[in-house]
């Protein structure tokens, strides 16, 4: 296993000699007045057609909802009739058959005037109108994810900060079932080895289990510059759940690989959050991601899983 430790600034000088994504695409978002969309998931199947769940709130704000959008005539717009979650960056996957879809939930810090606390959730049910919320993760985690497994058994990716995750690493584990996540096995969850250099961090935003066991995992690694300004690049690795051994973190996109636009503050131009991807059978694979906080947009790009797919093991 690789334990270099690679920052934001060189991980970008290796992404820009590579193969580059192409055809960035802005989505179309109405009928939500205002208020940006942004941070949305990959697309997924409910009832026949095709849903994006995305967040949206107005450019001055951090009061979000989760929305889910239908495409009619070019743009997304509302779903009739779904629920409206007061949560923030939605993503999903399938478990046991079902949707499950979770979100970041605010609410006010239990100790620090005029600011906000926040936790994972977690809703499941047979379609987007059938969801209920079942489980939820510790106070101040957000990008905990869960993903099953080729046995059934369930992965658990954490993201702890402070005394053991500074400003925000990476942690995996394996439960046998969701009703084994509780707050002491995502707090004990052990940290993926060598990923973010001081003073950055990242975490995973969605997870693919892989035709041999392996799981692709789609992130984000950020940093600050000397003016406080943020970066966040869409990155992947690979894991192999039965060592927890991972590969060194590669990026897949930059903002300038996508089209220009509107920033919600100075400090957040240079930002893509990775919201999900989708393989495709040729080959290739769409990012779907935020820019900015402030709009939504998807591009292609060579299958960036299939490499790992093509290993045994990690060495």
């Amino acid at each position: 296993m690789n334990m270099t430790v690679k920052t934001c600034a060189v991980l970008l000088e290796e992404f820009k000699k590579k193969e580059q994504p192409i055809q960035p695409k802005k989505l179309l978002f109405s009928g939500v007045g205002t208020r940006d969309v942004y941070n949305i998931a990959a697309p997924f199947e409910d009832a026949g057609e095709s849903v994006i769940a995305g967040r949206v709130e107005a450019r001055d704000s951090e009061e979000s909802e989760v929305v889910f959008f239908v495409e009619r005539e070019g743009q997304w717009v509302p779903r009739k009739n779904a629920p409206v979650l007061k949560l923030q960056d939605p993503f999903w996957t399938k478990i046991a058959g079902e949707l499950v879809l979770g979100g970041v939930e605010t609410f006010p810090h239990p100790t620090l005037e005029n600011a906000l606390g926040w936790r994972t959730v977690f809703y499941k049910g047979s379609s987007v109108n059938e969801l209920k919320a079942f489980a939820s993760g510790p106070d101040g985690m957000k990008d905990l994810r869960l993903i099953e497994l080729k046995d059934g058994t369930i992965g658990v990716l954490t993201r702890p900060q402070g005394v053991k995750g500074g400003r925000g690493k990476i942690g995996f584990t394996v439960i046998a079932s969701v009703g084994e996540l509780t707050h002491d096995v995502i707090s004990d969850a052990p940290l993926l080895e060598g990923q973010f250099a001081e003073g950055e961090w990242g975490g995973g935003n969605e997870v693919h289990v892989l035709s041999n066991g392996l799981l692709g995992v789609l992130g984000h690694i950020a940093c600050f510059d000397e003016e406080g300004n943020r970066h966040y690049y869409p990155m992947v690795f690979c894991l192999d759940p039965r060592t927890n051994q991972a590969t060194v973190i590669e990026l897949i996109a930059a903002r300038s690989n996508f089209l220009e636009g509107a920033a919600k503050r100075p400090d957040l131009v240079d930002v893509v959050f990775s919201g999900g991807l989708v393989r495709l059978e040729d080959g290739t694979a769409k990012l779907f991601v935020g820019t900015s906080d402030a709009e939504a947009q998807r591009i292609s790009m060579s299958d960036p899983f299939l490499p790992y797919e093509r290993k045994d093991r990690i060495v």
